[in-house]
């Protein structure tokens, strides 16, 4: 496997306007001790990476147009030949943010919506109005022809409206949706209870694969759930099909499960580079240490990159290189990155012969 960077997720701030149930972020207005990071070291750190790679980044948060500045951060990586992409909660974005976004060379902007009703959404995001935000953005979105897709989160609290969020998303005009399997990282680690259980994953994605074959206009992504990788291959082979997916110009275009240190990874506000999003292990920072002296040579990422590494039924699986099982997960359930996936009810060929 080519371990280059595709997909670069940036922290750009950890202030927001919303306190969302599941996110690792600090989400306060005013945050102490992660403080926003300076134009001057967003270029340094643009200039780093663009002369080593071109990956997809996307400034992320907390809430990233909190920033005064993130529309000039925005256009000087397009500048510099990066793929720019903007990571929003919808509730900020008014006519003039989209206007922002064309004129700094954006190609995407993802919202996000956990909820089919604005009960559900509002709950989930624990701020009356979110719901309300997200569907004006998405509107705002329309109107003035920016690409957008849509990513859901999913507990025992939502999971009943999977199906019905889809056909929202559907409706909705987003050309992807990427369905997260919640990962416990940040205030996330207090939704243990409420983690979708073992009994219910491969249903769900079962579900997702059924709905996906189907679906020819709506790029969809399951995310955070890497045994979904085997279950299409599973299911294609039952069906004596041949396993293809469909991509977008700015997604990793891989079609395997974990890609934490692999394809992807995360900077955070303070220059911290982790595996991804939910893996609070950082593998260099990047004001240290050049980027890709991080990627190619941080013990962290060499270590997951290794799959001999993994340990009981992923190190055994015949699946392990299109899955991998969830690093972040193993390591927020067991404290051990190298553990098996703790929401993977299959049994590895090798122990069934036994």
């Amino acid at each position: 496997m080519d371990f280059e960077p595709k997909w670069i997720a940036w922290e750009t701030t950890r202030r927001c306007n919303l306190r969302c149930i599941h996110c690792r972020s600090s989400s306060a207005l005013e945050i102490k001790g992660h403080e926003d990071f300076s134009f001057a070291q967003a270029t340094a750190v643009i200039d780093d990476i663009s002369s080593y790679t071109k990956p997809v980044l996307v400034l992320s948060g907390g809430e990233p147009l909190l920033r005064d500045d993130i529309f000039e951060i925005a256009h000087y990586g397009t500048d510099k030949g990066l793929r720019m992409c903007l990571a929003t909660n919808g509730t900020l974005v008014t006519d003039e943010t989209c206007r922002q976004i064309q004129s700094a060379g954006l190609k995407m902007v993802s919202l996000s919506l956990d909820g089919a009703t604005q009960e559900t959404h509002d709950d989930f995001r624990a701020q009356a109005g979110a719901f309300a935000g997200t569907m004006r953005a998405m509107e705002l979105f329309r109107r003035h022809d920016i690409p957008f897709l849509i990513n859901s989160s999913f507990t025992v609290r939502n999971r009943t409206e999977i199906p019905a969020i889809f056909e929202l998303v559907k409706q909705s005009g987003a050309v992807a949706w990427y369905m997260f399997m919640i990962v416990p990282t940040g205030r996330g680690e207090d939704v243990m209870d409420e983690l979708i259980p073992e009994s219910l994953y491969d249903e769900i994605l079962e579900w997702h694969y059924q709905v996906e074959k189907k679906e020819t206009d709506l790029l969809m992504r399951p995310t955070c759930a890497p045994h979904y990788y085997r279950i299409v291959r599973q299911k294609a082979k039952e069906e004596g099909e041949r396993y293809t997916r469909r991509s977008l110009s700015f997604s990793t275009g891989g079609s395997k499960g974990c890609l934490a240190g692999q394809l992807i990874c995360l900077i955070d506000v303070d220059g911290e580079v982790l595996p991804c999003s939910y893996f609070p292990l950082s593998a260099g920072n990047i004001y240290q240490r050049g980027f890709k002296d991080i990627w190619e040579h941080s013990e962290l990422f060499t270590t997951l990159r290794d799959f001999k590494n993994y340990k009981d039924n992923c190190g055994r699986c015949e699946y392990v290189n299109v899955c991998g099982g969830c690093r972040a997960r193993a390591y927020a359930v067991t404290g051990d990155y190298l553990a098996q996936e703790p929401y993977c009810s299959y049994v590895p060929a090798r122990i069934r012969a036994q």
